[in-house]
């Protein structure tokens, strides 16, 4: 018989090329992904995987067993959230997927009164630029801006939020110092890999064709803050901020529909279907400010 956690290792293999991202992905050590595929190998009577400078490649006997794995995987999920989905209690684990900005600047009080509401359910908030897979069941609930909806996956069941719109900000006091007469350009500030945005007009403002480069929202938000130029942020951030005023005559723009999402079975536990309701509610309270009304 062949045994489920070997095909796991296997399928992480094929996936991340390597028995290093393998590891890295499973949390587990180098050894342990090595004998998980030699035990694999030794049951099929068949190897798997060629090893090359670059990495692992699949053999023609590997290539025929990720497609099986593949669907003993589909499998795996769909048992797990049938029972799952059976769980009507309200405690447990609940998690939650979201990019931090979403996170920081608008949802955290929320999560906090519904920890308070329900305090036996266990909150993980999975707030990371790379957002959890729900059909993975790496998360039960995400919490995402779509601009095409058609873009989703079938398998999800989504809840329609408010439209989300974005504005060009600037320090009150650069803006101030422009306003009075200073004539030195502002430079842009942007996510790295991420440029200038081809929507954002810069306005009244002069600029700089020299950028300043950031990894991380946060990093960007401090760098407005700190006057040294103008970004392009969520109207739900820049409007908020005492420090930070739009820059005069850039354009808003959309960056499209907040949704609420849930993956098969797991909608139906008790404590997803709260969190959800809860959470549904509050947002449609932000419509103004996630337009930048």
């Amino acid at each position: 018989m062949i045994d489920w956690d070997d095909v796991r290792y296997f399928l992480a293999v094929a996936r991340g090329g390597s028995v290093r991202a393998a590891a890295r992905g499973l949390a587990v050590n180098h050894a342990t992904v090595l004998r998980r595929i030699s035990h694999l190998e030794e049951r099929l009577g068949a190897q798997m995987f060629e090893k090359l400078p670059a990495g692992y490649r699949l053999t023609s006997a590997g290539e025929d067993v990720l497609e099986l794995a593949t669907q003993m995987e589909i499998s795996s999920h769909q048992l797990e959230t049938r029972v799952l989905g059976r769980d009507q209690s309200v405690r447990g684990l609940l998690r939650v997927t979201l990019t931090p900005i979403l996170a920081t600047h608008l949802l955290m009080p929320d999560f906090a009164d519904f920890a308070r509401l329900y305090p036996d359910i266990e909150m993980e908030i999975l707030s990371s630029g790379e957002l959890a897979n729900l059909t993975n069941r790496e998360a039960d609930v995400a919490i995402r801006v779509v601009y095409d909806r058609s873009t989703l996956p079938l398998n999800l069941h989504g809840l329609k939020g408010p439209e989300v719109f974005g504005g060009v900000y600037v320090s009150r006091d650069r803006l101030a110092e422009w306003q009075s007469g200073a004539s030195e350009p502002l430079r842009w500030i942007v996510i790295a890999n991420h440029g200038v945005p081809d929507w954002a007009n810069e306005g009244a403002v002069r600029t700089t064709g020299v950028p300043f480069k950031v990894t991380d929202a946060a990093a960007e938000i401090a760098a407005v803050r700190q006057g040294l130029g103008i970004a392009a942020l969520p109207c739900f951030v820049g409007d908020a901020d005492p420090d930070l005023r739009r820059v005069p005559g850039a354009n808003l723009h959309k960056y499209g529909t907040l949704w609420i999402l849930t993956q098969g079975e797991t909608r139906k536990t008790k404590r997803v279907r709260l969190f959800t309701e809860f959470v549904s509610k509050r947002v449609a309270a932000y419509g103004h400010r996630l337009v930048g009304q």
